[in-house]
């Protein structure tokens, strides 16, 4: 058995000039961002010791063991290693990473992303509102790549982001989670020869999953989802709701006993965002049609809360089995979601 490698006495995430929340991928931009300015071969000798150093922090923080070892051992909180059991994926176990990696850029980046620009002066409504819900790029991952860009990429995006700003409606490019989402895929556009150069796999592919998941959720998607046509009926239905219906939904909220969205097998929020966009977006649509009647503020919120699981269970009906399906919304059968069951046959006595 290999003897255990002794615990290093400074801070590791220190010498690579990131937080203790880093990802896997940031992790690996630092290490070799700051390993080409220190290199014995540009630094000179001086460079050698803190190379080392270096290697030895990113040996530490790239090993999912090492680095939950050093965290635990050396009491670092808020560290993504600390949180594995809700958003921190070990990189060398995301089958899917080089699968997503096989989408070729289109030759003629400049091309691109004057492509790209006119695109984003032709977002649509619905285009808008999934971009606001989709997940952009941590802060702290675009402001690591930002640190260690060279000055003409640094310039390059700079400039970019300044473009699409500028081609935004006025308020939209302030509108949370918009210009963020944007921002990151223009991210990878701008960058991604930058990251082709730096980052070998499973990083790379992580990292243009993690720029262009929100754009390639919201751009050119329905609204709700494939199962639009459902939702906005059930909208409709829900705007038309008199106090007395409300507080029956409400009742059957509580009776439901509501927790989290279930998710068809095979399917979850953190794997399909586009699902989870269409999931979000229904649920909140949803939720606003039930108007207040003069009702309890509790009342009415138990009603939008029925209101929202509806909506979801709708969105991703073509991924549950019938069955599941109709007992998940038992509830609320027929008033709010149609039975669609074919009516039964009516046997009638032969003529004459």
């Amino acid at each position: 058995m290999a003897p255990r490698p002794s615990l290093p006495s400074d801070d590791l995430y220190a010498r690579l000039e990131l937080p203790t929340d880093a990802t896997p991928e940031a992790i690996e931009i630092a290490w070799r961002a700051l390993l080409r300015r220190h290199h014995p071969d540009v630094a000179g000798p001086t460079g050698l010791e803190r190379a080392k150093r270096i290697n030895v922090a990113h040996d530490w923080l790239s090993d999912p063991h090492l680095r939950a070892r050093y965290d635990r051992e050396c009491g670092v909180r808020g560290s993504s290693s600390s949180r594995r059991g809700s958003t921190w994926r070990d990189p060398w176990d995301d089958d899917g990473a080089t699968a997503r990696s096989a989408r070729h850029r289109p030759r003629g980046q400049e091309d691109l992303v004057a492509r790209f620009l006119e695109r984003v002066s032709a977002l649509s409504p619905d285009e808008l509102d999934r971009l606001a819900m989709a997940d952009p790029a941590p802060i702290a991952f675009g402001a690591t790549i930002r640190r260690f860009l060279p000055d003409d990429r640094r310039a390059a995006l700079e400039a970019v982001e300044a473009e699409i700003t500028r081609r935004l409606a006025p308020g939209l490019a302030t509108r949370p989670g918009v210009r963020d989402t944007i921002n990151a895929y223009a991210a990878e556009l701008v960058l991604g020869p930058f990251f082709d150069e730096l980052l070998s796999e499973p990083f790379r592919a992580r990292t243009r999953e993690r720029l262009t998941r929100g754009w390639d959720a919201a751009i050119g998607q329905p609204r709700y989802g494939p199962n639009g046509q459902a939702v906005r009926a059930l909208i409709a239905r829900l705007r038309a709701l008199d106090a007395a219906s409300v507080a029956t939904l409400a009742k059957q909220g509580v009776q439901d006993r509501l927790g989290e969205e279930p998710w068809p097998p095979g399917t979850s929020p953190d794997d399909d965002e586009a699902l989870r966009v269409s999931s979000v977006l229904a649920a909140r649509d949803a939720a606003a049609a039930v108007a207040e009647s003069g009702l309890d503020h509790k009342v009415v919120a138990r009603a939008r809360r029925a209101a929202e699981r509806i909506a979801h269970l709708l969105v991703l009906q073509h991924a549950f089995a019938p069955a599941t399906f109709d007992a998940l919304t038992a509830p609320w059968r027929p008033r709010l979601v149609p039975d669609n069951s074919p009516a039964p046959s009516v046997r009638r006595p032969p003529l004459g």
